[in-house]
This record gives C-alpha cells, sequence and structure tokens, in this order.
C-alpha cells in the first residue's frame, strides 16, 4: 500500500515503455515509408536510364523498329544490326502471310517495285513492307541469324507480288525469261514464297555482286564466269546460306529464291 499521491516505480516504467513504444511504431511507419518513396525514385531513374539507352543507340537518324531482351532493335544511319531476342510472337500456320519485319525485325527492306527505281521507272504497287508466307519466313530468319555472325544482312528487294501488278509487268516487259507471264500460270511471288533479296554490310551499304537489281544482262545468271572474284564469291555466299535453310535458287537471276515448300497463287490476300 502506498502514501496518498505517490504512484507506484512500476506504474512509473509502465508510462515511460507505453511513451518507448509509440516512439518505434511512428519510426517504423516512417521508414516504411520512406522505402516507398526510395523504391519509386530508383524506377523511375531505371525507367528513365533505359529511353536514354533506346534513344542513344538509335542515333544519328535510327529508328527503333522492335524491342530486344537488352536493348532495342534499331534501323537507320546510327545502327542497322543489334544483337536481339525478338518480341515473342504467337507462331502462325506456315502458309498464312505475315508482315516479314514482325518476325525479322533486323532485316532490310527495300522493294524495288514500291518505287520508281526499278527497269519500269514505275511504281508497280502501293506498299512498303515485304509479305510472305509464314512458312517462309521462318526459314529466311534462319539465314538472316547466319550471315549476320558474318557482319552482313539480308536486304529485300521483292517478296510477296500481287497478281495485278504481275500483269503490269508483264504489259512493260513481255519477255519470259525475266518476267513471269501471268497467262500461263503467272509468278512465284505471287504464291508468297519468293524473294529476291541481297547482301548488305554494317553499314546497310550493299557488297559487290554480279549485277545490280532486275539486270536483264548475261552476268544476271548463276553462272558467276563473268564478274570479279570478289562478286562471285559473295553470290555464292548467299546462295549456299540460303539453301541450307530450304530455298531454291533460279538459275537466271542471282537475287531470286524460292522456298522449297510450295503454295497457291494468292488472288486475295492484299497487304
Amino acid at each position: 500500500m502506498t502514501a496518498a499521491g505517490h504512484v507506484p516505480v512500476s506504474a512509473h516504467a509502465e508510462t515511460k515503455a507505453g511513451g518507448r513504444n509509440g516512439t518505434m511504431k511512428g519510426f517504423r511507419k516512417m521508414c516504411r515509408k520512406a522505402g516507398v518513396f526510395l523504391l519509386f525514385l530508383v524506377s523511375a531513374f531505371l525507367f528513365g536510364c533505359a529511353g536514354q539507352r533506346e534513344e542513344m543507340s538509335c542515333h544519328a537518324g535510327g529508328q527503333v523498329i522492335g524491342r530486344g531482351f537488352l536493348q532495342p532493335v534499331c534501323e537507320g544511319a546510327g545502327k542497322i544490326f543489334t544483337t536481339y531476342t525478338a518480341e515473342m510472337r504467337a507462331p502462325l500456320p506456315k502458309e498464312e502471310f505475315a508482315r516479314v519485319k514482325d518476325y525479322i525485325p533486323d532485316i532490310i527492306v527495300e522493294l524495288k517495285y514500291a518505287g520508281n527505281d526499278n527497269f519500269t521507272g514505275a511504281v508497280i504497287y502501293d506498299f512498303t513492307d515485304a509479305y510472305l508466307r509464314y512458312g517462309t519466313i521462318e526459314k529466311l530468319k534462319h539465314v538472316q541469324e547466319e550471315v549476320v555472325q558474318y557482319g552482313y544482312s539480308l536486304k529485300i528487294w521483292d517478296a510477296f507480288r500481287p497478281v495485278s501488278a504481275q500483269f503490269k509487268l508483264w504489259e512493260i516487259c513481255p519477255i519470259p525469261k525475266y518476267v513471269a507471264n501471268p497467262y500461263g500460270g503467272y509468278s512465284s511471288h505471287s504464291k508468297g514464297n519468293t524473294v529476291d533479296i541481297t547482301l548488305v554490310n554494317r553499314e546497310g551499304s550493299e557488297i559487290e555482286l554480279p549485277t545490280g537489281f532486275d539486270d536483264f544482262s548475261d552476268k544476271a545468271d548463276r553462272d558467276y564466269g563473268d564478274c570479279t572474284e570478289e562478286a562471285a564469291g559473295n553470290a555464292r555466299y548467299l546462295e549456299e546460306a540460303m539453301q541450307r535453310n530450304g530455298f531454291v535458287p533460279y538459275s537466271g537471276e542471282w537475287w531470286h529464291f524460292e522456298d522449297g515448300d510450295n503454295y497457291p497463287v494468292e488472288e486475295v490476300f492484299s497487304p
């Protein structure tokens, strides 16, 4: 029993302990808030750095055309080749048409018949993206992966060609050696399994090959005896890489390759 007006020592201890506990709870609460805020700042910083890396890796006119695992896939003056893991896309039935760059982001596309830089001097079709059968794209992807290891890239000059475009070409140049007669079975380009293709270096410049595109001289064939040794070697390298991956070369044009898997002529699909 204590005297009136006196507080037991134990009560003083409980009061002090309660004060300390309240202080600790407040301190821990403040730490949690500070931790969340710090996490936000770090995330914002990393996101900003990622955007900066993307911008820097595609400098000097480059354009981001896809995302890689560690860096963007770019094309243009700043960066043409980038080691990448392409964005995963659901595989399609092999006969379906797809945009080539959706599955081979670092391939270069310059469709000659989409402009007037071709033997006709006229625009033959009005699209600039290359389309092929999905099964053909998968084979072409393996070729691209192979040549990139040696400092090259594939460059597509022509891919799927609508039937209407084939009639237009035949009207301008009715020579079966160079233009397939659409009245006699169309062109394999209209099947979506054929590409006209060349090689470029790391700077995006075309390397030496027997001729340019749509050259109607004897130098365009696969004899290679009437061109320089370097041009012949480059043409053979491209031919062998395409053949290893299931393509059949056309004897009259060093740039022309057809997928060994056949498909019917496509008269409905339009890019």
